[in-house]
Order: C-alpha cells, then sequence, then structure tokens
C-alpha cells in the first residue's frame, strides 16, 4: 500500500538516518547493479564473437554514455527539485517538474535518435572505431540510437520514482527490465545468429520493459507523483531549470562519452598491432570498474531523497548525518570489492575473453583501478551532495573533475610519457586527483550550506 504525500514527508523527516538511507539505498543500489550487469552481459556475450566485436562494445559505450548523458541529465534535475518541492509539501509543483521532464525526455531522445542516425559512420569513427571495428559498431549503435526515446524517459520514471523515495518501485521496472536483456542476449546472439545487432537489441527491448512497467505503476496510482498532460509546463524558465539543476549530471555523463572515446583512441594507438585487443582489454576492465562504480551511485540515490527532502523542510542535522552516514556505507563496501578484483584481475579478464592480449593488457589496468576505489565514495557522494541540494555551478565543477578536467589532460600526455601503461593508469590517476580535489571542497560546502541549526532559512548561516 503506497503512503500518502504526509505520511511520506514524517517518515523521510523522523525515520533514523541509517535505517533510513539503508532501506532507500538497497533497491537504488540493486538497480545500480542489475543495470551494469546486463550491461556487462553485453560485453561478456559479444566477446565471444570475437575481438573486434568486444571492441566495438566499448566504442558504443561512448555514444550510450551521451544518451545518458541527456537523460540522466533531465531525471537528476526532475529528482533534486522534485523531492525538494515534496519536502517543503509543493505537490503541485512536484508533479508539472516530473510531467513536464518526460516531455522533454521524450523530445530530445527523438532529436538524438534522428541526429545519431544522420552521421553513423563518422560518428562510430570519432568515438574510436577502427576499420575492422567499424561494422559491428555500426550494427550495435543503429538500434541504441532507434531506442534513446526509450532510454531516455526510463531514466527519468527511475528517478522521479527515487525522489518520492519510492525506491522499491523504481527497483521493479529496472531489474525486470535487467532480467529480460540477461536473458535474451545469448537468444538473440546465438540462437537468432543476430551477432553484435542481437546484444543491442537485447538492450533496447530491455529498455522497453522497463518503461512499460514503470508507466503501469504511475497509472496504478502508487506513486505520490500523478503524471499528466495537463501539468506539462508551457514555460520556457521550468525547463531551463530542470536542465541547470541537472547539468552537472550532464557535464558528468558527457565528459564519460569524451572520455571513453580518447580511451578507445589511445588503447588503439598505442596498443600497436595489438589495437583491437587493447580497446577490447580497456573495455573489459572499465565495465568491472563500473561495477563497483555504480554501486556507488546506488548507495548515493539512496542518501539524495533524504538530503532534498530534509534540506526543503530546514532539518539540517539530517542532511549532514545521511552524508556521513553514505560516506562510511560507500567506503566499506568499494574496500571490499577493491580487495576481491585486485586479486583476481587474471582470471576476470578470462571470464570475458581469453585473449593473451586482452588479458594482459587488461589485468594491470584492473589493478590500477582497485587500487583507488576506496576513494570513489566520498568524491562521488559529495558530488550527489551539492546536485541534490540545488547548488548546479559546484556540482557542475566537480562532476567535471573525474572525466573532465583531470582525465582529459591524463589521456592526453601520460601515454606519450610511458606508452600503454598510460593508457591503463589514466582514469585511477583521474579518480585520484577527484578525491583530493573533492576533500577540502566538501568540507568548505558542508561548514558554509548546512552547518546552521534546524528551522534556519538556508541563505543565511546562523551565529
Amino acid at each position: 500500500m503506497s503512503l500518502t504525500s504526509s505520511e511520506q514527508h514524517r517518515r523521510m523527516t523522523e525515520t533514523p538516518i541509517p535505517r533510513l538511507v539503508t532501506l532507500l539505498a538497497v533497491p537504488t543500489t540493486l538497480s545500480q547493479l542489475i543495470t551494469i550487469i546486463y550491461n556487462t552481459a553485453d560485453t561478456y556475450f559479444v566477446s565471444k564473437i570475437s575481438t573486434s566485436a568486444s571492441a566495438a562494445v566499448g566504442v558504443c559505450f561512448a555514444l550510450q554514455a551521451v544518451i545518458q548523458a541527456v537523460g540522466f541529465g533531465i531525471a537528476m534535475g526532475c529528482s533534486s527539485i522534485v523531492s525538494r518541492k515534496l519536502g517543503a509539501k509543493k505537490d503541485d509543483e512536484a508533479e508539472k517538474f516530473a510531467s513536464s521532464a518526460v516531455f522533454g525526455a521524450i523530445v530530445l531522445g527523438l532529436f538524438l535518435t534522428a541526429a545519431g542516425l544522420s552521421c553513423l559512420k563518422p560518428l562510430m569513427r570519432l568515438l574510436g572505431a577502427t576499420e575492422t571495428m567499424l561494422p559491428y559498431a555500426c550494427d550495435y549503435a543503429r538500434i541504441i540510437l532507434i531506442g534513446a526515446p526509450v532510454m531516455c524517459t526510463s531514466f527519468v520514471l527511475n528517478n522521479i520514482l527515487k525522489a518520492e523515495g519510492e525506491a522499491n518501485l523504481s527497483m521493479i521496472g529496472l531489474c525486470t527490465g535487467g532480467l529480460v536483456n540477461i536473458a535474451l542476449d545469448p537468444l538473440f546472439i546465438f540462437k537468432l545468429d543476430m551477432g553484435i545487432a542481437g546484444a543491442a537489441l537485447a538492450t533496447v527491448v530491455s529498455q522497453l520493459t522497463s518503461l512499460t512497467i514503470l508507466l503501469a505503476l504511475f497509472r496504478s496510482g502508487r506513486s505520490i507523483i500523478k503524471l499528466r498532460v495537463s501539468s506539462v509546463s508551457r514555460k520556457f524558465a521550468d525547463y531551463f531549470e530542470l536542465m541547470h539543476v541537472g547539468f552537472p549530471t550532464i557535464c558528468r555523463q558527457g565528459m564519460a562519452s569524451v572520455a571513453s572515446a580518447l580511451l578507445n583512441h589511445g588503447a588503439a594507438y598505442w596498443g600497436g598491432s595489438a589495437a583491437d585487443a587493447a580497446v577490447a582489454a580497456v573495455t573489459i576492465s572499465n565495465k568491472v570498474y563500473m561495477l563497483v562504480r555504480s554501486m556507488m551511485i546506488g548507495i548515493g540515490q539512496g542518501f539524495q531523497p533524504v538530503a532534498g527532502y530534509n534540506y526543503g523542510a530546514k532539518i539540517f542535522s539530517r542532511v549532514r548525518k545521511a552524508f556521513w552516514f553514505a560516506v562510511a556505507a560507500g567506503t566499506a563496501v568499494s574496500t571490499v570489492f577493491a580487495l576481491a578484483i585486485g586479486f583476481n584481475t587474471t582470471a576476470i579478464m578470462r571470464f570475458f575473453r581469453n585473449d593473451a592480449d586482452v588479458v594482459r593488457i587488461g589485468s594491470l589496468a584492473l589493478r590500477f583501478a582497485a587500487a583507488v576505489m576506496p576513494l570513489m565514495a566520498y568524491s562521488t557522494f559529495v558530488n550527489q551532495l551539492a546536485q541534490c541540494l540545488g547548488f548546479s555551478l559546484s556540482a557542475s565543477v566537480l562532476a567535471s573533475c573525474r572525466q573532465g578536467i583531470f582525465f582529459i589532460p591524463i589521456i592526453l600526455l601520460l601515454p606519450r610519457a610511458i606508452g600503454l601503461m598510460g593508457v591503463q593508469m589514466a582514469q585511477p590517476a583521474a579518480d585520484l586527483m577527484t578525491f583530493l580535489a573533492s576533500v577540502p571542497f566538501g568540507i568548505a560546502f558542508i561548514r558554509k550550506r548546512l552547518s546552521f541549526p534546524d528551522g534556519a532559512p538556508p541563505a543565511i548561516k546562523q551565529k
């Protein structure tokens, strides 16, 4: 049975922080895990086709990051605004922004489809495809682009439910879609002999499944937010606010696309005769790394609605407690996985592709990644805290560090100094620098924005 708006408000502002964050973080983390697992399943099954096909998935990851930049950008902007509006008991405004976000996701998704299909081959080359990868990359990307409006809309609906504090409902749609993807991959790729295009089709069908289930949940009345055509805003300012608040995510995901393309180019160039193997190795190691990073994002998505609700209700002590609890939990989880991955890199790489060059290059890349994994929780949650409270500029700068401000100079300069190892070290080095930048920023942000007493106006720090 769903909660009323007032009951949900009491739950979000009165439940003890450890219990509340855990209740919300478990389903969001599971959702993130399911997402990365079925994305990793694509890599696993495609890797059985050939090394070039496996590398092509890495090239298309850069394209998917563009779609995610748009979809997650709108979704996170909507999530931040909705949670704060609900916390302030402004339900009508929350519904307006939610309905407008869904409309915006459909329109921008269609734009991505048209733009991508009109220049597919040049786009794949730009994202790092070699001539041997290009046919595979085009087959995969064509179907992914057709599914862009579905993906963007699904991202938004998921985040609306999370913003309400209904993470369990959002998990239903996402997990069901993920299981469909995993089941369809071998069927489409091998049984129906569709090759790499089958992996892309399985992904789009899974997203459509998730979208259908999420829409059914909204229509059933189980959500606090009601999506109505009549609530869709006709004011440009409302869409600007959605994109403004979601801009840190657009930066983060957009930079992820640029970073992925540069990494692909770097691996292909410095890999020499083993160019496709190098790109495949980097792709696989990044998928494993993203498994842990996705868990951090999931934990963060569990604390974000708590922070947004309580910030809107001016209960600043609970915002601080939610943040520090998430940091402690995330650091513990990432440390355990860092140890597990760091001691089993060769076995992990062989599980995906038993190619000597792929295993050799990917194993070292994974060891570098494991070394910085325990640091990712703090830097991730500082960014998410600033974003969910509406401090878009601060969050945008932080979001740009990991795969932009720090990563781009590193990937351009480090391989020139030490060759392929520079490619393998690039992302972990950028993550280390992002953590070092996040520590003083996080301390200053909390002191400036969250140190006043509960109930005080947040714009004025109390003595």
